[in-house]
């Protein structure tokens, strides 16, 4: 049977319609010209009620400069020529020394031009970094599908804060699949951070995305993942960089009663429904990617309840373990309790702006919150892979 994945409307003007970083901003060109003029009036009045107008008004020749920090080369050379103007013209026509008046006025001339051809290098180095931003843009949104994410059994949405802003993507990672066998979802973490995590990161997503639709159980999709952390790791140790494990959590959502949970060392989600809030029992703490090798017991997938309309939280580690000044690790649980009944959307967005509050200072990890919220037209009386249930890991 063919599912289908999709990205979910985004109302215009939420976080995920904004991206200030792909393009450069410059202030309007008739706000550059108010300022310009209005600065030059406190100029000429200050002047004319000091009786330094002359002195003054040299002062100007340093507006161009100001304006090639913050405007394009246009609206500096328009800067430009109105300063030149305003200096060159009542320097003309006073009594002050020839050589004053024409320093003056090549000082205008000279600033003028530097300002226009600094604000033209400004530009182009700007439009270099919004393109270098474009493409890791792009990129990202290949390896992180842009949220929400749409299936036939959940609606999945979410906030995603690579700690190292200047990097679109991160050591935590997320995706979702449509599959025959129901919706897949993963959330995981990979250990460290910086270009080799993320390296991990792309491996990870990408074994999940093939064997998510290859892998008829939970725990088979789960044995892949493994042997692509491995695989990764051993390629590692071949350049002389570290291993690294993953932590991570694996759903199956079908159209039964019951969802599929598969717990690699990694934060226990949580079920929001019907006004409560409960940390879901994933049984048995499986350990992380890369490391199975050193347990003799394999993977096993447990079951829960997930009712229609119920949400589950899923997070990383930079959540739970963000820190008040005080010390203190962020309470969950128990500010989830206040908002059980907002969107998914809404409820993650408002997590990661409560987690900011609570810890007043930069943030030390990445960040991921999913809300997957159950889609209430979905459920049937059993569940197409119940019989698996308890399947070891091959």
């Amino acid at each position: 049977m063919f599912r289908s994945l999709r990205a979910a409307p985004v109302p215009a003007g939420s976080r995920a319609d904004r991206d200030d970083s792909t393009s450069i901003r410059t202030p309007p060109t008739r706000a550059v010209a108010l300022v310009t003029v209005a600065v030059t009036v406190v100029t000429v009045v200050l002047g004319a009620v000091t009786g330094t107008a002359v002195l003054l008004i040299g002062l100007l020749v340093f507006l161009p400069a100001f304006a090639s920090a913050l405007c394009t080369p246009r609206q500096t050379a328009f800067v430009s020529a109105w300063v030149s103007v305003v200096v060159i013209v009542p320097v003309a026509l006073s009594t002050e020394q020839l050589a004053d008046r024409v320093t003056l006025a090549l000082f205008a001339l000279g600033f003028g031009a530097l300002a226009v051809c600094g604000s033209s290098l400004r530009i182009t180095r700007e439009g270099a970094l919004v393109s270098l931003r474009s493409t890791a843009a792009a990129m990202q949104r290949q390896i992180l599908r842009p949220l929400p994410l749409l299936t036939d059994d959940v609606l999945v949405d979410g906030v995603y804060e690579p700690v190292q802003q200047d990097k679109l993507v991160g050591g935590d990672i997320y995706d979702v699949a449509a599959t025959p066998w129901g919706t897949r979802v993963l959330i995981g973490d990979v250990q460290g951070k910086g270009l080799a995590a993320i390296g991990m990161a792309i491996d990870v997503v990408g074994a999940f995305r093939e064997a998510a639709h290859r892998e008829p159980t939970v725990t088979a999709l789960v044995d892949s993942l493994e042997a692509a952390v491995v695989r990764h790791n051993g390629y590692a140790e071949q350049r002389g960089e570290p291993e690294r494990f993953v932590t991570a959590v694996v759903l199956g959502v079908d159209a039964g009663t019951e969802t599929q949970l598969v717990t690699c060392g990694h934060v226990p989600p949580y079920l929001l429904h019907d006004g409560t809030v409960s940390a879901v029992d994933g049984g048995t703490e499986h350990a992380p990617l890369g490391l199975g090798d050193l347990v003799d017991e394999p993977r096993t997938v447990s079951w829960f309840p997930f009712p229609a309309g119920a949400t589950l939280l899923l997070c990383t580690d930079g959540l739970t373990e963000a820190r008040s000044p005080s010390g203190a690790f962020y309470p969950l649980e128990a500010r989830l309790a206040g908002r059980v009944d907002i969107t998914a959307g809404h409820l993650t967005h408002a997590l990661v702006d409560d987690v900011h509050a609570f810890a007043e200072g930069p943030q030390q990890d990445d960040l991921a919150v999913l809300a997957v919220r159950r889609s209430p037209h979905r459920i049937s009386g059993t569940s197409v892979s119940s019989p698996l249930a308890t399947a070891p890991a091959a």
